[in-house]
C-alpha cells in the first residue's frame, strides 16, 4: 500500500513538472503578446489579447499596430480603430509613417482624415513631406537652372529667373500634377506676359506686374500644390531680336530689288542690241535704195552730193561731241 501511494506521488510529481514546463513554454510564447496587451491597457486603449495573437497569425507585426494605436489615441485620434491599421498594413501601406503624418496634421490643424491619408500613402506619395510642406511652404526655382527667355513687342529678349512659393494641396495630392508641371506652367506664363509687354522697359520697371499677371491665371489647377506667390528675382536683357530680324529683312529686300534692277538692265541691253541690229540692217539697205533710185532717175548727182555733205557734217559733229580719251 505504501509503495502504491509512493508510485502515485511520483507520477503526480512528474505531471506537475511537465505542466510547469508547458506553462513556461506558453508564457515564453505568449509573453510578448501579454506585454503588448498590458502596454495598451495601461495606455488607456485596451486591445483584446486574442486580437493581438490573431495579428501574428495573420503575419501582421503586432508591435507596429499596437504602437500606432497608442500614439493615435494619445494624440486624440480615437476614431481610428485597430482594424483600420491592420487593413492598411495588409494593403502594403506604411503604418508608422501614416501615423506620424496624421499626428502632425492634427497638431497643425490641417484637415486630413484616415481614408485620405491611406490613399495618399498607397499612391506612393511622401505623406509626411506633404504635411511638412503644408506647414512650411516650399520654394521652387523656376527654372531650376538658367533663365526663361521671352521677347517683348519691341524685339528685345528678356531673361528672367523666378521663385515660386507653394504649399501642398492635400485634396489634389492623389492624381495631381507634380512640381515639373508647376515649373512648366509658370515658365509659359512668364514668357507670355513678357511677349505681351509693349517694350522691354515695362518688364524692367515693374517685374511685380508680370508676377501678378501670371499668378492670376490659376496655374495650380489640378496640381498637388497651391501657389502662394511668384517672385521675379532676376531680370537680364538679351539680344535685340527685332533689330536682327529687321536687318535681315532689309538685306533680303535689297537683294530682291537688285535682282529686279538687274532684270530690267538686261532687258534694256537686249532691247538696245535689237535696235542696233535693226539700225545696221536699215543702214545696209540705204546704198541699195540709192542705187535703185539712180536707176529709176529718182535721184540726181546733186542730190547724192548733198547727202554726202550731210553725212560728213554729221560725222564731224559726232567726233566733236565724243569725249577725248585720256592719255596713257
Amino acid at each position: 500500500m505504501t509503495m502504491l501511494i509512493g508510485a502515485i506521488g511520483v507520477e503526480i510529481y512528474f505531471l506537475f513538472i511537465v505542466l510547469a514546463i508547458v506553462a513556461l513554454i506558453l508564457l515564453s510564447i505568449l509573453g510578448k503578446f501579454i506585454s503588448l496587451w498590458f502596454q495598451a491597457f495601461v495606455s488607456g486603449t485596451p486591445i483584446p489579447l486574442l486580437n493581438i495573437i490573431g495579428m501574428s497569425l495573420r503575419k501582421i507585426p503586432p508591435r507596429i499596430i499596437v504602437t500606432a494605436r497608442i500614439n493615435l489615441f494619445k494624440a486624440g485620434l480615437k476614431e481610428i480603430e485597430v482594424s483600420d491599421l491592420e487593413t492598411h498594413y495588409m494593403a502594403g501601406g506604411n503604418v508608422p509613417e501614416v501615423t506620424r503624418a496624421m499626428i502632425a496634421a492634427r497638431k497643425a490643424n490641417i484637415p486630413l482624415d484616415w481614408r485620405q491619408a491611406t490613399a495618399i500613402d498607397l499612391a506612393g506619395r511622401d505623406l509626411r513631406q506633404a504635411i511638412e510642406t503644408s506647414v512650411n511652404p516650399r520654394v521652387i526655382n523656376c527654372p531650376e537652372d538658367g533663365y526663361m527667355t521671352g521677347v517683348a513687342k519691341d524685339g528685345v529678349q528678356v531673361h528672367v529667373k523666378a521663385r515660386v512659393t507653394v504649399r501642398t494641396n492635400l485634396l489634389q495630392l492623389v492624381g495631381g500634377a507634380t512640381e515639373e508641371t508647376i515649373i512648366a506652367r509658370v515658365g509659359e506664363g512668364i514668357v507670355t506676359a513678357i511677349g505681351g509687354s509693349d517694350t522691354h522697359l515695362q518688364v524692367l520697371e515693374s517685374p511685380a506686374a508680370i508676377s501678378k499677371l501670371v499668378l492670376d491665371k490659376g496655374l495650380d489647377a489640378s496640381t498637388m500644390f497651391l501657389i502662394l506667390s511668384i517672385d521675379i528675382v532676376q531680370v537680364e536683357l538679351g539680344k535685340n531680336v527685332g533689330a536682327v530680324l529687321r536687318a535681315a529683312k532689309a538685306e533680303a529686300d535689297k537683294q530682291i530689288f537688285q535682282a529686279e534692277a538687274e532684270k530690267r538692265r538686261a532687258a534694256a541691253v537686249a532691247l538696245e542690241q535689237e535696235m542696233q541690229a535693226k539700225l545696221v540692217d536699215a543702214q545696209a539697205n540705204v546704198p541699195l535704195a540709192m542705187a535703185e533710185a539712180f536707176k529709176k532717175g529718182q535721184l540726181g548727182i546733186m542730190d547724192y552730193q548733198r547727202i554726202q555733205n550731210i553725212q560728213a557734217d554729221t560725222e564731224m559733229r559726232s567726233s566733236i561731241a565724243k569725249p577725248e580719251k585720256p592719255c596713257p
